[in-house]
C-alpha cells in the first residue's frame, strides 16, 4: 500500500487483517538499515472509539529515529464493534507482526506493546492475558505456532481501571465543581465500549491483578504527569502495587508539570523528549540491542 521514505526512515501503510472484506491497516516507521531492532506494536488513545493509527506520528518517527521498529494499528471501534473485538484485533496483530518481524531485523520473541490512555489500557491487557480465547480468536493463517506474548510493555497515562475511572468521572462531574472538559467527554465513551460496569471490571487490569487472575507480568514502563487528572493516580498507585506483588518488574516515571498527553500536546518540550529517551532505552534494554543517536 502507500509508502513513504526519508533520509532516515522508510514508512509504510499495510493491511494486516479484514473484517467483511473491510481492511485493517497498520502503519510500519522502519530505520533504515539491516537492524537488529527492537519492534513496538503501537495501540492508539482515544477512549476506545476514536483515533487511529496515525494519531502517534510524531512519537513513532521519533522512536524510529532511534533505531525502533513501529508499528501502529487501527482497531475496530464503537459504533463498528464494542468489547473484545479490538483486544481481538490487536491480539491478531501482534501475532501477524511476529510472523514477519524477521524480514524486518527483530527478533519476534522480543516484540513489544506500547500504548497511550485507552490503548495503553489495551496494550497491557493483551499483555498480560495473551492467551484469552476471546482476544485470540482470530486465526492468522500459517501462523497456528505463533502467540501474543509481549517481551515488554510501554504505557503512557493508562486509563488503568475503567470502572475505577467511570465512577471516578461520574463523581466529579456530579459535584457541581469545574471539572475538565474530558470528563463529560469520555463518560458516554466508556459506555460505547464497554456496554456496563460488569465488562469494566473484567477487563481492568487492576482488578485482575486484586481478583488474583492468573496473568502474564512481562517488564512494565509506565509513564504519566504528575498533573494529570483524567487518569486518576490513586488507580496508577494500586496497579503498581499489584503488578510487583505479582511478580512483574515495573519502572515508574513522573513528569512534573505534566498532564494528561503531553507527548503529543507539546511535541517540543524538554518533558516529551525525556518522554521519548525513556521509551527509546527501555525498548532497546529489553531487545537486546543499541540506541540509535535520533
Amino acid at each position: 500500500m502507500a509508502s513513504q521514505a526519508s533520509d532516515d526512515i522508510l514508512v509504510d501503510d499495510m493491511a494486516y487483517l479484514e473484517h467483511g472484506g473491510v481492511p485493517l491497516l497498520l502503519r510500519l516507521y522502519r530505520p533504515r538499515g539491516a537492524g537488529p531492532f527492537p519492534l513496538l506494536a503501537e495501540v492508539h488513545g482515544g477512549a476506545w472509539c476514536r483515533g487511529s493509527r496515525l494519531d502517534e506520528d510524531l512519537l513513532n518517527r521519533a522512536l524510529a529515529r532511534r533505531g525502533i521498529v513501529v508499528a501502529a494499528l487501527d482497531f475496530r471501534m464503537p459504533p463498528q464493534a464494542a468489547y473484545p473485538a479490538s483486544l481481538a484485533d490487536i491480539h491478531h496483530g501482534v501475532r501477524w507482526l511476529k510472523a514477519r518481524a524477521v524480514s524486518w531485523g527483530c527478533d519476534p520473541d522480543r516484540l513489544g506493546l506500547m500504548g497511550l490512555s485507552s490503548g495503553a489500557h489495551q496494550a497491557i491487557l493483551t499483555a498480560m492475558r495473551p492467551h484469552d480465547p476471546r482476544y485470540a480468536a482470530l486465526a492468522l493463517e500459517g501462523g497456528e505456532g505463533i502467540d501474543a506474548r509481549a517481551a515488554f510493555a510501554v504505557l503512557c497515562w493508562p486509563v488503568i481501571d475503567p470502572l475505577g475511572r467511570y465512577r471516578y468521572a461520574r463523581e466529579w462531574e456530579a459535584s457541581g465543581k469545574p471539572y475538565p472538559e474530558t470528563i463529560s467527554r469520555v463518560l458516554p465513551d466508556h459506555l460505547k465500549f464497554w456496554g456496563d460496569e460488569d465488562a469494566m471490571a473484567e477487563g481492568s487490569p487492576v482488578r485482575a491483578l486484586e481478583r488474583g487472575e492468573a496473568v502474564a507480568t512481562p517488564p512494565v514502563l509506565y509513564l504519566q504527569g504528575d498533573q494529570d487528572v483524567v487518569h486518576p493516580r490513586a488507580q496508577l498507585e494500586r496497579f503498581v502495587q499489584g503488578y510487583r506483588q505479582a511478580g512483574g518488574a515495573l519502572t515508574l516515571r513522573w513528569f512534573e508539570g505534566e498532564a494528561e498527553g503531553f507527548v503529543n500536546k507539546k511535541p517540543d518540550a524538554p518533558s516529551t523528549a525525556r518522554a521519548i529517551d525513556e521509551i527509546a532505552r527501555f525498548a532497546h534494554a529489553h531487545s537486546g540491542t543499541a540506541v540509535a543517536a535520533p
